[in-house]
């Protein structure tokens, strides 16, 4: 009898998998979309992943990044195609297409990882329909310029600008002609490449039902370092209300991207740029820069809180993500470094020492673990959030849930 019994518990155990497997495939393909520059295109290398590991705090992260066999994990629900990041050209348009796993970051000296790594990951955990991540991220593009939405119209020299570019004795018209062509290029790419990939689901997703359907499920922007250092298009940068601008153009986006693909009230995140951290915790030498970087952050989060797009857009504040041990380390090396440089311009230090000296004096000035953070975590600059697996892995999780959270939020509202 308890053999009899255990049988049945066994294909009812079966059957409620094979129903709930069956239900999955009958949900609507979840799409999103990721776009931006150089750090949505992400530049932090997979050799990165072991420091995540080192931190208590973020080792259920890593745990959730890699498969059984130890290496980064391959979504089984979620597909993803990508321009922009192969790492052949600014304007890019080479595909890279197929399940999700590490290399779908930046091209150059890879594979590296980007935020869409962990978002995908994450996104999966929140429900058990298939998801399509459509991305579109090329290094060195500004929102004034290259991501220019129509709505917002053509690109304005302000008095500032011209009077400048006069006394430099420039040609005005050629340089508003350049200006002209360069407006929306960026812009423009995305949307064909999103409808391209819709056009055509099967191509990317080999197992997509067009019975089953697709949603068009939220869009992450993760952009802003080329707006945040352009003192002509921001003179005021400094000053409250210097990136007054950047939230325009930034309303403009968000209409023409639900306009543009047809989707009024697509959940929108913005990934607010947030190198360097909490503006709080700048050092003296970060001082100068604070103004700016808090004035340009406020201006990139202000659209969330719009009458218009209350519920349905969200800011997530990246720096929260910075690790400031890691950057701290970063900071004693650097003055290892230049104390080495001025002793060798001093004459006080021969240049064929250089590298036994800038050794010793690591050893001495830098503790064991600020040695191996600084050997495990980091691979790129600091505009790039380091090239640090653990920051672009968090920021790709926050954004994830900050996503969720806003889907929810609408559901409700249903």
């Amino acid at each position: 009898m308890k053999h009899i019994m255990k049988r049945i518990l066994a294909l009812l155990i079966t059957s409620l998998i094979a129903v709930s497997a069956v239900a999955a495939t009958t949900k609507p393909l979840q799409v999103y979309i990721l776009a931006g520059q150089s750090n949505m295109q992400g530049h932090a290398k997979v050799t990165t992943f072991e420091h995540i590991g080192m931190d208590p705090a973020t080792m259920p992260m890593l745990a959730e990044m890699l498969g059984p066999d130890g290496k980064p994990k391959v979504c089984e629900r979620v597909w993803i195609s990508s321009i922009g990041s192969a790492g052949k050209g600014v304007s890019d348009m080479t595909e890279q297409m197929g399940k999700l796993t590490s290399g779908f970051g930046a091209g150059q000296n890879g594979p590296k990882i980007g935020p869409e790594f962990t978002f995908g990951i994450y996104m999966e955990k929140s429900t058990d329909a298939p998801i399509l991540l459509i991305k579109t991220a090329w290094g060195g593009k500004s929102l004034n310029t290259d991501f220019r939405s129509p709505s917002a119209g053509p690109y304005v020299f302000n008095e500032t600008q011209l009077t400048n570019l006069q006394k430099q004795g420039k040609d005005l018209v050629a340089i508003k002609a350049a200006k002209e062509s360069e407006t929306g290029v960026s812009y423009r790419l995305m949307i064909e490449h999103v409808k391209k990939v819709l056009g055509d689901i099967k191509r990317v997703v080999p197992d997509f039902d067009a019975a089953q359907g697709y949603e068009l499920a939220g869009f992450v922007w993760f952009q802003g370092w080329n707006d945040l250092v352009d003192t002509g298009t921001y003179p005021n940068r400094d000053k409250p209300g210097g990136y007054d601008a950047y939230t325009t153009a930034m309303v403009h986006f968000i209409r023409d991207v639900r306009k543009d693909l047809n989707a009024p009230k697509l959940p929108f995140v913005i990934g607010v740029l947030g190198v360097g951290g909490p503006t709080a915790e700048f050092g003296p030498e970060q001082q100068r820069s604070k103004s700016t970087q808090d004035n340009f952050r406020a201006a990139m989060a202000a659209p969330a809180q719009m009458p218009e797009f209350k519920g349905n857009v969200a800011a997530m504040r990246t720096e929260k993500y910075w690790d400031l041990e890691l950057s701290a380390a970063q900071k004693k090396d650097t003055d290892i470094k230049n104390q080495v440089k001025k002793l060798i311009k001093e004459s006080k230090l021969k240049p064929a020492d250089e590298k036994a000296t800038l050794a010793k004096m690591r050893l001495e000035g830098l503790t064991e673990r600020e040695r191996l953070i600084l050997e495990k975590g980091i691979s790129n600059f600091e505009f790039h959030y380091l090239g640090s697996a653990k920051i672009l892995g968090g920021i790709g999780k926050g954004l994830a849930e900050t996503m969720a959270e806003l889907k929810q939020l609408q559901q409700a509202k249903r």
